[in-house]
């Protein structure tokens, strides 16, 4: 995911205009790749918040300096703030509390301090092989099929990204702007998709949404490096909390 989707999501926050000694909120960190980076951009009078249901891949990054908690975004209330930037991805399409999670980011916000969400769309570019030349590709993007489909059935939304602006909008963000990014095809997209069927490949069989021949063959052509995979596009939507908006407070 860091190799993936880091230089992205850097080029936004970048935009942001993060400075030394903002306050920002990574949630939902996953590794520790992003708020190391955060820490970094802060510097000593700054501050790095890291939560995640599981913090197991995050810890590492608390001997940069930043803070990790394990926290659910969608049921906890905000930690302490507020926050310069409040920060997620790949979080809210796997979150069935979405609207309160959003609710509880914008809530953590200063007036003034920038809400970035970035998340997946799978149904806006259903193929994991856009170019779909051949019997290896077609496997690749039934296979694809059936992982969607588990996503929806522990309630995913795989259209959720492209409703981002419309979100923050309406959570009363301003100056809302957004884009999308994916690659066609990476060396990392390969590893990741090879850790991902393999972590799912129980489930597909035991949901008759592939056999055991069919994920030794795709997991094969994968490794051979025949297929040319593409992600899920990421939309990335940012917004302000307004600055004469002081009636909330973090405490």
């Amino acid at each position: 995911m860091a190799a993936l989707f880091d230089a992205s999501t850097f080029r936004h926050v970048e935009a942001a205009g993060i400075a030394e000694g903002w306050r920002c909120w990574e949630v939902g960190a996953g590794g520790p790749s992003v708020a190391a980076w955060l820490r970094e951009r802060v510097g000593p009078t700054g501050r790095v918040l890291a939560t995640d249901i599981d913090t197991s891949w995050t810890g590492t990054a608390a001997t940069e300096g930043v803070e990790v908690l394990r926290h659910d975004v969608g049921r906890d209330d905000p930690p302490p703030g507020p926050f310069d930037l409040v920060h997620a991805r790949l979080v809210l399409v796997h979150v069935t509390e979405r609207e309160a999670a959003l609710r509880a980011m914008v809530w953590a916000l200063r007036p003034g301090g920038v809400l970035l969400i970035e998340d997946a769309d799978p149904a806006l570019q259903p193929l994991i092989c856009p170019d779909e030349h051949g019997p290896e590709q077609e496997r690749a993007n039934r296979l694809r099929a059936g992982l969607r489909e588990l996503l929806r059935q522990r309630g995913a939304d795989l259209s959720y990204g492209r409703g981002l602006p419309r979100l923050l909008r309406e959570a009363g963000l301003v100056d809302v702007e957004a884009d999308a990014y994916f690659p066609v095809t990476s060396p990392a997209c390969d590893v990741l998709e090879a850790a991902t069927v393999r972590q799912v490949r129980d489930r597909l069989v035991a949901a008759g949404l592939a056999t055991e021949e069919e994920i030794d063959g795709h997991l094969a052509a994968v490794e051979a490096g025949r297929l040319d995979l593409a992600t899920s596009p990421m939309i990335s939507a940012w917004g302000r909390r307004p600055a004469d908006d002081g009636a909330r407070q973090c405490v």
